[in-house]
């Protein structure tokens, strides 16, 4: 039984999440005390118990304390068995904070299957829906195919959002006898990220259909790309209205780099960067701080919030190495949950992070 102090480094939920989808993929159970003591509503939120509860159904998963607000959790898993299901936060709870517990041990089931889940696409403290898909999953690509479709945007409060998630696993965790045989099926996989040259800067600026007569969507996007101009590259910003429960609106960005002049989609190299609009903040102000917070992210080929995501396909891929732009406490949360379940296999120098 692993046990886990919920209040070590960054104190947050990321712990319970890579424990809940490391546990479900190696088959370990563990134990987590002090879950999210490092924030004023401490305990478990709505999306934390719902990734409980799709684990419970996706590897007939048992568990103990999965309920709002509980600050201890035993979580014991079973066999990984794919198959259709839908998720329902009932809030506006992060989707993409949902996958960071759900999709990992979904990559490695037994067969295609599909995630269908309700909630918050686009909100305060995750990556949004768009980073998603268009960052993080090229990555995640390496070790199995994926296909990410926003059906409908949800923005806090009221949430709504609809997203479908295909996946179709190419190296699958049952077919393995013991881990350590999984892992080294993994190894072709292992991959370096290393800094190219910058092609093009893509993005989506996005809002409800309420805002679309105040022009939101495109004073976004032409603030964002009026702060990169000096990139002297293309910047093709797609501009997206919608339906949505509540009003919102955000802007996503993501740079393109490739070692040569032609883009690898084997070997992705993009940093992302975004902004979230809100009341009494104007348009124009939201593009132009996606638009910073990516220039600042530009320094490296793997981005701040990219590099803690990556750290659990670090873990399986190895040896792989990459240069972020920060190590943040995210990062090292991460690794110091995977180490947990893995033993010692990672090595920070500067901000170069490897693992062995």
């Amino acid at each position: 039984m692993i046990i886990l102090d919920g209040s070590h480094l960054e104190g947050g939920g990321q712990i319970a999440r890579t424990a809940l989808a490391l546990s479900s993929l190696t088959g370990q159970p563990f134990r987590i005390t002090n879950i999210r003591s490092g924030r004023k509503d401490p305990g478990l939120k709505a999306q934390h118990v719902h990734c409980v509860k799709a684990l419970q159904e996706l590897c007939n998963a048992k568990a103990d304390g999965a309920e709002t607000g509980s600050t201890e959790l035993l979580f014991i898993p079973g066999k990984i068995n794919a198959k259709n299901v839908t998720i329902d936060i009932g809030t506006a709870g992060s989707i993409t904070l949902l996958l960071q517990a759900v999709l990992l041990p979904c990559m490695f089931a037994n067969k295609t299957h599909k995630l269908t889940l309700l909630g918050g696409t686009d909100t305060q403290w995750s990556m949004p829906i768009d980073y998603f898909a268009n960052v993080l999953i090229p990555q995640y690509k390496r070790v199995c195919g994926l296909d990410v479709k926003v059906l409908k945007r949800g923005y806090y409060p009221k949430g709504g959002g609809q997203v479908e998630l295909t996946i179709k696993p190419e190296v699958k965790r049952n077919e393995f006898e013991t881990f350590e045989d999984f892992t080294a099926a993994l190894k072709h996989k292992a991959f370096t990220i290393e800094q190219g040259k910058l092609i093009c800067v893509k993005g989506t600026s996005h809002a409800s259909k309420t805002l679309e007569h105040a022009k939101v969507a495109e004073r976004q996007a032409s603030a964002a790309k009026q702060a990169l101009s000096k990139l002297n590259v293309p910047i093709d910003i797609t501009i997206e209205y919608a339906e949505t429960l509540s009003t919102g609106s955000g802007i996503t960005l993501w740079a393109v780099f490739a070692r040569n002049d032609d883009i690898d989609v084997e070997n992705p190299i993009r940093t992302g960067a975004d902004a979230l609009g809100e009341q009494g903040k104007p348009a124009e102000k939201v593009g132009t701080e996606a638009a910073e917070n990516l220039l600042k992210e530009m320094n490296a080929p793997v981005d701040a919030h990219l590099a803690d995501n990556l750290i659990p396909l670090m873990a399986l891929c190895k040896p792989s190495r990459i240069t972020v732009s920060q190590i943040t406490k995210h990062t090292e949360t991460n690794i110091w949950v995977v180490e947990q379940f893995l033993g010692k296999m990672f090595k920070v120098e500067g901000n170069v992070i490897k693992t062995y």
